[in-house]
Protein backbone atom coordinates (compact mmCIF):
# COMPACT_ATOMS: atom_id res chain seq x y z
CA UNK A 1 0.00 0.00 0.00
CA UNK A 2 1.56 3.55 -1.10
CA UNK A 3 2.18 5.82 1.69
CA UNK A 4 2.03 9.20 -1.38
CA UNK A 5 -1.95 8.95 -1.80
CA UNK A 6 -2.78 12.56 0.19
CA UNK A 7 -2.95 15.39 -1.44
CA UNK A 8 -2.00 18.76 0.09
CA UNK A 9 -5.83 19.73 1.58
CA UNK A 10 -6.00 15.35 2.75
CA UNK A 11 -2.96 15.66 4.45
CA UNK A 12 -3.47 19.02 6.29
CA UNK A 13 -6.95 17.37 7.50
CA UNK A 14 -5.32 14.46 8.27
CA UNK A 15 -1.85 15.34 9.98
CA UNK A 16 -3.29 18.82 11.66
CA UNK A 17 -5.66 16.76 14.39
CA UNK A 18 -3.15 13.68 14.60
CA UNK A 19 -0.08 16.54 15.63
CA UNK A 20 -2.35 18.61 17.82
CA UNK A 21 -3.21 15.21 19.44
CA UNK A 22 0.69 14.75 20.02
CA UNK A 23 1.56 18.37 20.88
CA UNK A 24 -0.56 17.48 23.72
CA UNK A 25 0.27 14.43 24.64
CA UNK A 26 4.44 15.34 24.88
CA UNK A 27 3.10 19.18 26.57
CA UNK A 28 1.86 16.57 29.72
CA UNK A 29 4.27 13.60 29.32
CA UNK A 30 7.66 15.57 29.02
CA UNK A 31 7.74 18.27 31.56
CA UNK A 32 10.64 20.92 29.95
CA UNK A 33 8.34 20.53 26.51
CA UNK A 34 5.06 21.54 28.31
CA UNK A 35 7.46 23.97 30.48
CA UNK A 36 8.84 25.31 26.62
CA UNK A 37 5.10 26.17 25.81
CA UNK A 38 3.95 27.46 29.27
CA UNK A 39 7.23 30.04 28.48
CA UNK A 40 5.68 31.02 24.60
CA UNK A 41 2.36 31.27 26.00
CA UNK A 42 1.54 28.09 23.02
CA UNK A 43 -2.26 26.68 23.88
CA UNK A 44 -4.63 24.92 21.02
CA UNK A 45 -6.89 24.76 19.55
CA UNK A 46 -4.17 24.31 16.77
CA UNK A 47 -6.58 24.12 13.43
CA UNK A 48 -2.90 24.08 10.78
CA UNK A 49 -0.35 22.29 10.71
CA UNK A 50 1.49 25.72 10.32
CA UNK A 51 0.28 26.83 13.51
CA UNK A 52 1.59 24.31 15.42
CA UNK A 53 4.68 25.25 18.16
CA UNK A 54 7.95 24.30 16.82
CA UNK A 55 11.23 22.62 18.79
CA UNK A 56 14.50 23.68 17.27
CA UNK A 57 16.02 20.56 16.54
CA UNK A 58 19.51 21.64 18.57
CA UNK A 59 16.95 21.43 21.66
CA UNK A 60 18.21 17.44 21.44
CA UNK A 61 21.81 18.44 21.81
CA UNK A 62 21.03 20.35 25.40
CA UNK A 63 17.96 19.18 26.97
CA UNK A 64 16.82 15.64 27.44
CA UNK A 65 13.29 15.42 26.31
CA UNK A 66 11.40 11.97 26.33
CA UNK A 67 7.60 11.19 27.09
CA UNK A 68 8.36 8.02 28.30
CA UNK A 69 9.65 6.53 31.77
CA UNK A 70 13.24 6.29 32.23
CA UNK A 71 12.71 2.48 32.33
CA UNK A 72 10.54 2.06 29.36
CA UNK A 73 13.21 3.57 27.37
CA UNK A 74 14.32 0.90 25.05
CA UNK A 75 16.77 2.65 23.04
CA UNK A 76 18.58 6.06 22.81
CA UNK A 77 20.12 7.04 19.50
CA UNK A 78 22.58 9.77 19.65
CA UNK A 79 23.98 12.03 16.86
CA UNK A 80 26.53 15.14 16.07
CA UNK A 81 28.27 16.59 13.65
CA UNK A 82 31.76 16.77 14.90
CA UNK A 83 34.09 15.43 17.22
CA UNK A 84 33.65 17.66 20.16
CA UNK A 85 30.16 18.58 19.57
CA UNK A 86 27.21 17.73 22.04
CA UNK A 87 25.07 14.94 20.32
CA UNK A 88 21.19 15.05 19.96
CA UNK A 89 19.39 12.24 22.11
CA UNK A 90 16.68 10.72 20.81
CA UNK A 91 14.94 8.69 23.36
CA UNK A 92 13.01 5.83 21.66
CA UNK A 93 10.33 3.04 23.85
CA UNK A 94 9.94 -0.25 21.94
CA UNK A 95 6.57 0.79 20.19
CA UNK A 96 8.75 3.63 19.04
CA UNK A 97 11.45 1.86 17.84
CA UNK A 98 9.47 -0.94 15.63
CA UNK A 99 7.73 1.73 14.01
CA UNK A 100 11.20 3.46 12.18
CA UNK A 101 11.99 0.74 10.11
CA UNK A 102 8.21 -0.43 9.49
CA UNK A 103 7.41 2.65 8.00
CA UNK A 104 11.03 3.69 6.26
CA UNK A 105 10.07 0.38 4.54
CA UNK A 106 7.01 1.34 3.43
CA UNK A 107 7.86 5.03 1.95
CA UNK A 108 10.78 2.74 0.20
CA UNK A 109 8.63 0.22 -1.20
CA UNK A 110 6.89 2.75 -3.45
CA UNK A 111 10.44 2.62 -5.66
CA UNK A 112 11.60 -0.63 -4.62
CA UNK A 113 8.70 -2.93 -4.86
CA UNK A 114 7.22 -5.70 -2.59
CA UNK A 115 10.05 -8.20 -2.72
CA UNK A 116 13.38 -7.87 -1.07
CA UNK A 117 16.14 -6.74 -4.01
CA UNK A 118 19.21 -7.97 -4.15
CA UNK A 119 21.84 -5.33 -2.98
CA UNK A 120 24.77 -3.65 -3.67
CA UNK A 121 26.27 -1.26 -1.27
CA UNK A 122 29.18 1.44 -2.18
CA UNK A 123 30.70 0.94 0.95
CA UNK A 124 32.95 -1.10 2.82
CA UNK A 125 31.58 -3.99 5.42
CA UNK A 126 33.77 -2.65 7.63
CA UNK A 127 31.31 0.25 8.54
CA UNK A 128 28.50 -1.93 9.94
CA UNK A 129 31.43 -4.21 11.82
CA UNK A 130 32.48 -0.75 14.03
CA UNK A 131 32.70 -1.37 17.94
CA UNK A 132 30.91 2.24 17.89
CA UNK A 133 28.50 2.37 14.87
CA UNK A 134 28.84 5.56 13.41
CA UNK A 135 25.70 7.34 11.18
CA UNK A 136 26.97 5.70 7.95
CA UNK A 137 27.08 2.61 9.83
CA UNK A 138 23.94 2.92 11.00
CA UNK A 139 22.37 4.12 7.58
CA UNK A 140 23.94 1.29 5.91
CA UNK A 141 22.46 -1.55 8.54
CA UNK A 142 19.63 0.25 8.25
CA UNK A 143 18.97 -0.10 4.10
CA UNK A 144 20.84 -3.94 4.45
CA UNK A 145 17.07 -4.72 6.09
CA UNK A 146 15.40 -3.74 2.50
CA UNK A 147 17.94 -5.92 0.77
CA UNK A 148 18.86 -9.41 0.20
CA UNK A 149 22.76 -11.38 -1.11
CA UNK A 150 24.08 -7.97 0.60
CA UNK A 151 27.64 -7.30 -1.96
CA UNK A 152 30.06 -4.16 -0.94
CA UNK A 153 31.44 -2.34 -3.87
CA UNK A 154 34.46 -1.17 -2.04
CA UNK A 155 36.82 -3.88 0.44
CA UNK A 156 37.76 -3.56 3.46
CA UNK A 157 41.00 -1.06 2.45
CA UNK A 158 38.08 1.08 0.78
CA UNK A 159 39.16 0.08 -2.89
CA UNK A 160 36.92 -0.74 -5.77
CA UNK A 161 36.06 -4.81 -5.69
CA UNK A 162 35.41 -5.15 -9.05
CA UNK A 163 35.43 -8.77 -9.29
CA UNK A 164 32.53 -8.50 -6.42
CA UNK A 165 30.59 -6.06 -8.57
CA UNK A 166 31.08 -8.15 -11.71
CA UNK A 167 30.12 -11.62 -9.44
CA UNK A 168 26.93 -9.77 -8.31
CA UNK A 169 26.00 -8.52 -11.28
CA UNK A 170 26.24 -12.11 -12.73
CA UNK A 171 24.09 -13.29 -10.38
CA UNK A 172 21.58 -10.73 -10.52
CA UNK A 173 21.87 -8.09 -13.29
CA UNK A 174 19.24 -9.15 -15.23
CA UNK A 175 16.72 -8.47 -13.23
CA UNK A 176 16.08 -5.52 -10.50
CA UNK A 177 18.46 -4.95 -7.85
CA UNK A 178 19.02 -2.18 -5.18
CA UNK A 179 22.45 0.02 -4.75
CA UNK A 180 22.64 1.78 -1.81
CA UNK A 181 25.12 4.51 -0.63
CA UNK A 182 26.00 7.90 0.48
CA UNK A 183 25.76 10.41 -2.08
CA UNK A 184 29.58 11.74 -2.66
CA UNK A 185 30.98 7.74 -2.66
CA UNK A 186 28.27 6.78 -4.92
CA UNK A 187 29.66 9.78 -7.19
CA UNK A 188 33.59 8.51 -6.68
CA UNK A 189 33.01 5.16 -7.20
CA UNK A 190 30.06 3.72 -9.23
CA UNK A 191 31.34 5.96 -12.62
CA UNK A 192 34.64 4.12 -12.32
CA UNK A 193 33.20 0.53 -12.61
CA UNK A 194 32.64 0.93 -16.04
CA UNK A 195 29.97 -1.59 -15.80
CA UNK A 196 25.94 -1.94 -16.97
CA UNK A 197 24.13 -1.06 -13.54
CA UNK A 198 20.85 -0.35 -16.09
CA UNK A 199 18.92 -2.55 -14.05
CA UNK A 200 19.86 -0.81 -10.82
CA UNK A 201 17.66 1.32 -8.39
CA UNK A 202 19.80 3.73 -6.72
CA UNK A 203 18.93 4.92 -3.14
CA UNK A 204 21.55 7.61 -1.88
CA UNK A 205 21.25 10.50 0.68
CA UNK A 206 24.07 12.72 2.20
CA UNK A 207 27.69 14.66 1.21
CA UNK A 208 25.75 16.70 -1.31
CA UNK A 209 28.26 19.31 0.20
CA UNK A 210 31.31 17.55 -0.83
CA UNK A 211 29.61 17.63 -4.45
CA UNK A 212 29.15 21.08 -3.96
CA UNK A 213 32.86 21.64 -3.70
CA UNK A 214 33.08 20.16 -6.82
CA UNK A 215 30.42 21.92 -8.46
CA UNK A 216 28.63 18.94 -9.07
CA UNK A 217 24.70 19.53 -8.94
CA UNK A 218 21.71 17.16 -8.93
CA UNK A 219 21.33 17.31 -12.93
CA UNK A 220 24.82 16.65 -13.40
CA UNK A 221 24.84 13.60 -11.19
CA UNK A 222 21.77 12.27 -12.60
CA UNK A 223 22.99 12.60 -16.07
CA UNK A 224 26.53 11.20 -15.31
CA UNK A 225 24.95 8.18 -13.16
CA UNK A 226 22.69 7.60 -16.59
CA UNK A 227 25.26 8.25 -19.56
CA UNK A 228 28.18 6.05 -17.77
CA UNK A 229 26.21 3.15 -15.65
CA UNK A 230 23.04 3.44 -17.35
CA UNK A 231 21.63 3.99 -13.69
CA UNK A 232 18.37 5.76 -14.49
CA UNK A 233 16.23 5.06 -11.35
CA UNK A 234 17.82 7.25 -9.02
CA UNK A 235 16.22 8.60 -5.68
CA UNK A 236 17.92 10.77 -3.13
CA UNK A 237 16.28 10.99 0.45
CA UNK A 238 15.84 14.06 3.16
CA UNK A 239 15.57 13.23 6.65
CA UNK A 240 17.28 13.30 10.06
CA UNK A 241 18.07 11.16 13.17
CA UNK A 242 15.56 13.21 15.03
CA UNK A 243 12.61 11.83 13.19
CA UNK A 244 13.89 8.59 12.70
CA UNK A 245 12.12 6.50 10.16
CA UNK A 246 10.68 9.48 8.29
CA UNK A 247 12.38 10.32 4.97
CA UNK A 248 11.18 12.59 2.42
CA UNK A 249 11.88 11.04 -0.94
CA UNK A 250 13.06 12.03 -4.70
CA UNK A 251 10.45 11.39 -7.02
CA UNK A 252 11.41 9.29 -9.87
CA UNK A 253 11.39 12.42 -12.35
CA UNK A 254 13.94 14.02 -10.45
CA UNK A 255 11.77 16.53 -9.23
CA UNK A 256 11.87 17.24 -6.13
CA UNK A 257 11.54 15.38 -2.56
CA UNK A 258 7.97 14.27 -1.48
CA UNK A 259 6.27 13.79 1.73
CA UNK A 260 4.89 10.56 2.76
CA UNK A 261 1.30 10.41 4.13
CA UNK A 262 2.69 10.77 7.38
CA UNK A 263 4.77 13.74 7.21
CA UNK A 264 4.87 17.00 5.48
CA UNK A 265 7.40 20.26 5.44
CA UNK A 266 6.68 23.61 6.13
CA UNK A 267 8.78 26.72 4.63
CA UNK A 268 8.91 29.21 7.44
CA UNK A 269 10.29 32.78 6.59
CA UNK A 270 13.39 33.40 8.72
CA UNK A 271 11.83 36.83 9.22
CA UNK A 272 8.56 36.74 10.22
CA UNK A 273 8.86 32.45 11.01
CA UNK A 274 5.20 32.76 8.98
CA UNK A 275 4.86 29.79 6.42
CA UNK A 276 6.47 30.96 2.81
CA UNK A 277 4.63 30.39 -0.54
CA UNK A 278 6.22 28.28 -3.11
CA UNK A 279 8.78 29.44 -4.98
CA UNK A 280 10.47 31.24 -1.48
CA UNK A 281 13.28 29.47 0.26
CA UNK A 282 13.31 29.76 4.23
CA UNK A 283 13.63 27.46 6.81
CA UNK A 284 12.59 23.68 6.64
CA UNK A 285 10.19 22.64 9.79
CA UNK A 286 9.27 18.84 9.31
CA UNK A 287 6.12 17.01 10.71
CA UNK A 288 5.58 13.72 11.36
CA UNK A 289 3.73 11.33 13.19
CA UNK A 290 5.86 9.13 14.58
CA UNK A 291 7.51 10.27 17.28
CA UNK A 292 5.70 8.96 19.82
CA UNK A 293 8.12 8.24 22.60
CA UNK A 294 9.91 12.41 22.39
CA UNK A 295 8.02 15.80 21.40
CA UNK A 296 9.91 15.38 17.74
CA UNK A 297 6.72 15.82 15.83
CA UNK A 298 7.08 19.17 15.12
CA UNK A 299 10.87 20.12 14.33
CA UNK A 300 12.80 23.46 12.96
CA UNK A 301 15.82 22.64 10.88
CA UNK A 302 18.63 24.77 10.20
CA UNK A 303 18.56 23.71 6.37
CA UNK A 304 17.59 25.88 3.82
CA UNK A 305 14.73 24.77 1.97
CA UNK A 306 12.02 25.75 -1.16
CA UNK A 307 8.62 24.35 -2.03
CA UNK A 308 8.40 24.19 -6.27
CA UNK A 309 4.65 22.91 -6.21
CA UNK A 310 1.93 21.53 -4.44
CA UNK A 311 -0.06 18.52 -5.58
CA UNK A 312 1.78 18.93 -9.25
CA UNK A 313 4.11 16.38 -9.83
CA UNK A 314 4.11 12.56 -9.75
CA UNK A 315 3.02 12.25 -6.44
CA UNK A 316 0.32 14.50 -4.82
CA UNK A 317 1.48 16.61 -1.66
CA UNK A 318 4.45 19.75 -1.52
CA UNK A 319 7.67 18.75 -3.80
CA UNK A 320 10.65 20.52 -2.48
CA UNK A 321 14.21 20.83 -2.18
CA UNK A 322 17.19 21.21 0.18
CA UNK A 323 18.95 24.42 -0.57
CA UNK A 324 22.10 23.75 2.16
CA UNK A 325 22.69 24.91 5.33
CA UNK A 326 22.01 28.34 7.13
CA UNK A 327 25.23 30.46 7.41
CA UNK A 328 27.14 30.06 10.23
CA UNK A 329 24.85 26.62 11.39
CA UNK A 330 26.69 23.44 12.88
CA UNK A 331 28.09 21.35 10.65
CA UNK A 332 26.87 17.71 10.80
CA UNK A 333 27.96 14.62 8.68
CA UNK A 334 27.03 10.66 8.57
CA UNK A 335 29.99 9.71 10.69
CA UNK A 336 28.73 9.47 14.28
CA UNK A 337 24.97 8.28 14.67
CA UNK A 338 25.45 5.62 17.12
CA UNK A 339 23.23 3.82 19.94
CA UNK A 340 24.04 5.00 23.45
CA UNK A 341 23.82 3.35 26.34
CA UNK A 342 20.89 4.70 28.51
CA UNK A 343 20.81 7.23 31.02
CA UNK A 344 23.02 10.39 31.53
CA UNK A 345 20.39 13.13 32.08
CA UNK A 346 20.79 16.41 29.77
CA UNK A 347 20.98 20.08 31.54
CA UNK A 348 17.08 21.20 31.10
CA UNK A 349 17.45 24.66 32.52
CA UNK A 350 17.18 26.38 29.55
CA UNK A 351 14.08 24.37 28.22
CA UNK A 352 12.42 24.96 31.72
CA UNK A 353 12.58 28.56 31.37
CA UNK A 354 11.84 27.94 27.45
CA UNK A 355 14.49 30.53 25.93
CA UNK A 356 14.82 31.49 22.76
CA UNK A 357 12.48 29.20 21.46
CA UNK A 358 10.09 30.96 19.01
CA UNK A 359 12.50 33.81 18.02
CA UNK A 360 15.75 32.10 17.24
CA UNK A 361 18.86 34.18 16.05
CA UNK A 362 20.46 32.22 12.74
CA UNK A 363 22.79 30.31 15.49
CA UNK A 364 19.27 28.97 17.32
CA UNK A 365 17.68 27.67 15.02
CA UNK A 366 17.09 24.01 14.59
CA UNK A 367 19.91 22.01 13.21
CA UNK A 368 18.31 18.45 11.11
CA UNK A 369 18.45 17.88 8.05
CA UNK A 370 21.14 14.89 8.48
CA UNK A 371 20.45 13.78 4.93
CA UNK A 372 21.38 17.15 3.18
CA UNK A 373 25.00 16.43 4.89
CA UNK A 374 24.49 12.40 6.06
CA UNK A 375 21.63 10.77 7.25
CA UNK A 376 21.11 8.21 9.47
CA UNK A 377 17.68 8.01 8.97
CA UNK A 378 17.28 4.16 8.24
Amino acid sequence: MSVFTLTADEREWTLAPRLAELTERHRHACPPYGRILAAIGSHGPYERVAELPWLPVRMFKTHELRSVPKEEVFRVLTSSGTTGQRPSRVHLDRKAAAAQPRMLAATLREVLGERRLPMLIVDTRSVVRATTLSARGAGVLGMMNLGRDHTFVLDDGGEVDAAAVRAFLARHGGGPFLIFGFTFMVWLHLRELGLDLSRGVLIHSGGWKKLADLAVGAAEFRGRLASECGLTRVHDFYGMVEQIGTIFLEGPEGDGLYCPDFADVVIRDPETWQEAPPGVPGLIEVVSTLPTSYPGHVLLTEDLGVVHGVDDGTWPGKRFSVLGRLPHAEARGCSDTMVAPMGGALSSTAAERGDSVRKPASHEAGEGGDAADGTAAA
